[in-house]
């Protein structure tokens, strides 16, 4: 009986019910089944305990600053930007891809925003310059990830309000790994061209072209800067830093590039409410399912589990990240981490693992899920925008899929490449 809220979770699951139903209905049926509806209450007071956070405020300011980065033409000023520094490589446009994303990933924080804004640009043009469909997309894909991983990132807000860590101190822990990922993708790129026919590079761009985009990239890439500048700096929270990225956004659409009119400014504003609503309602859903786990002693019977397979802290860390790159390929990364975390930092922590580490490791790994077969939602963004099947792109995807899941296995090897920046920043 203890863990038949889980085996109603599953069940649900199964029949294809959506998560936000399942997390508020398998607590539910489990109070009713076991006879205790007094809990009943505290599952409604914990959905709305959830929701009604602050820090969590930074969630909806973010999603609107990326949905108006793309109406207002950001992504194509910077993909232009990037084509004057790599497009002439082999496999040039590849590279552009990537470079694009490192860029892009300072104002979007969501990687399936990232994969839909970029893709819509990168799919269309790598296809007419020669590339197959399905390795425009698999390029897409795997370096769209990183709007997830280079701060600020929208699921590792999530993690540190379910977790209660500091967001500054993630956003610093994640930099040196996202832009670990970004380059590196570029020299495997660079590596897979040797091996296969691509077609032949643009010409190197002239000084006056890339002084010329880059003028009008400038104040878009001012962005990240400004945002993480400000949050590491004391300047702002934050909650207070996504609200002027959401601003800021707002004045280059409208004033700067003038790609946003007043109608256009009205679907930005309603696709932001709808996005953040579903977020917000996934959060309180997961607070609530949350209560009875810990009602339950769910994290220490996992706990007890998990030390009995071994109590080596690296060899528990590494057996939590397969179990989680497991987890990622049925779930989507929110969800994971709302109902994981809770039940999984305790038990490292306990055994020796810095918090931040843990939950930077544990946050990249499940966002590498994104990108993998039956259920990555980037996978089915850039299959939609190419029309490619998901079984050919994920086939592309393998190289640049198992790099990012060495640079993982990295970051549990040597905790610096995760720690060293947040240290130095005196946030560890």
């Amino acid at each position: 009986m203890a863990f038949l809220y889980i085996w109603i979770f599953l069940g649900l699951l199964v029949i294809g019910t959506p998560i936000v139903f399942v997390m508020l209905l398998a607590p539910g049926m489990t109070l009713v089944l076991e006879d205790n509806p007094r809990f009943l209450n505290l599952l409604v007071q914990r959905l709305f305990a959830g929701i009604d956070s602050f820090p969590l405020m930074a969630l909806p300011f973010f999603i609107l600053a990326g949905e108006l980065m793309t109406a207002g033409g950001v992504t194509s000023r910077i993909v232009k930007f990037a084509e004057t520094f790599v497009a002439h490589r082999k496999a040039g446009l590849g590279q552009v891809s990537v470079s694009s994303s490192i860029m892009l990933a300072g104002g979007s924080g969501s990687a399936v925003a990232d994969a839909s804004a970029l893709g819509g640009v990168m799919i269309p043009g790598m296809h007419q310059a020669g590339y197959t469909k399905s390795f425009s997309a698999a390029i897409t894909a795997a370096s769209a990830v990183l709007a997830s991983i280079i701060p600020p990132s929208g699921l590792m807000i999530l993690y540190a309000f379910i977790m209660n860590v500091s967001v500054a101190a993630m956003f610093a822990a994640s930099i040196i790994p996202g832009l670990i990922i970004g380059f590196g993708l570029m020299v495997v790129i660079a590596i897979v061209a040797r091996f296969r026919s691509f077609p032949e590079p643009a010409a190197r761009a002239t000084w006056a072209e890339t002084w010329q985009t880059g003028k009008s990239a400038f104040l878009p890439l001012l962005t990240p800067i400004i945002l993480i500048g400000g949050i590491v700096g004391g300047i702002f929270t934050p909650t207070e830093g996504a609200a002027v990225a959401a601003f800021y956004a707002l004045i280059l659409g409208v004033f700067i590039t003038r790609e946003i009119s007043l109608k256009q400014l009205v679907e930005v504003f309603s696709a932001a409410a709808l996005k953040s609503a579903i977020i917000l309602l996934l959060v309180g859903a997961a607070v609530s399912f949350a209560s009875l786990v810990s009602l339950k002693g769910t994290p220490q019977l996992v706990s007890g589990f998990i030390l009995n397979i071994t109590t080596d802290p690296l060899m528990l860390f590494l057996v939590v990240v397969l179990f989680l790159l497991a987890i990622g390929t049925i779930m989507d990364a929110g969800p994971a981490i709302l109902i994981l975390a809770p039940i999984l930092a305790p038990v490292m922590i306990g055994v020796g693992i810095d918090p931040i580490h843990f939950a930077v490791v544990m946050c990249i790994t499940l966002i590498l899920g994104l990108i993998t077969p039956p259920l990555g939602l980037v996978l089915f963004v850039v299959s939609g925008i190419s029309g490619e099947r998901i079984e050919r792109i994920s086939w592309d995807l393998i190289p640049y899929f198992l790099f990012e899941v060495a640079v993982v296995v990295a970051l549990v090897l040597f905790p610096e490449l995760v720690m060293w920046l947040p240290r130095q920043l005196g946030y560890v």
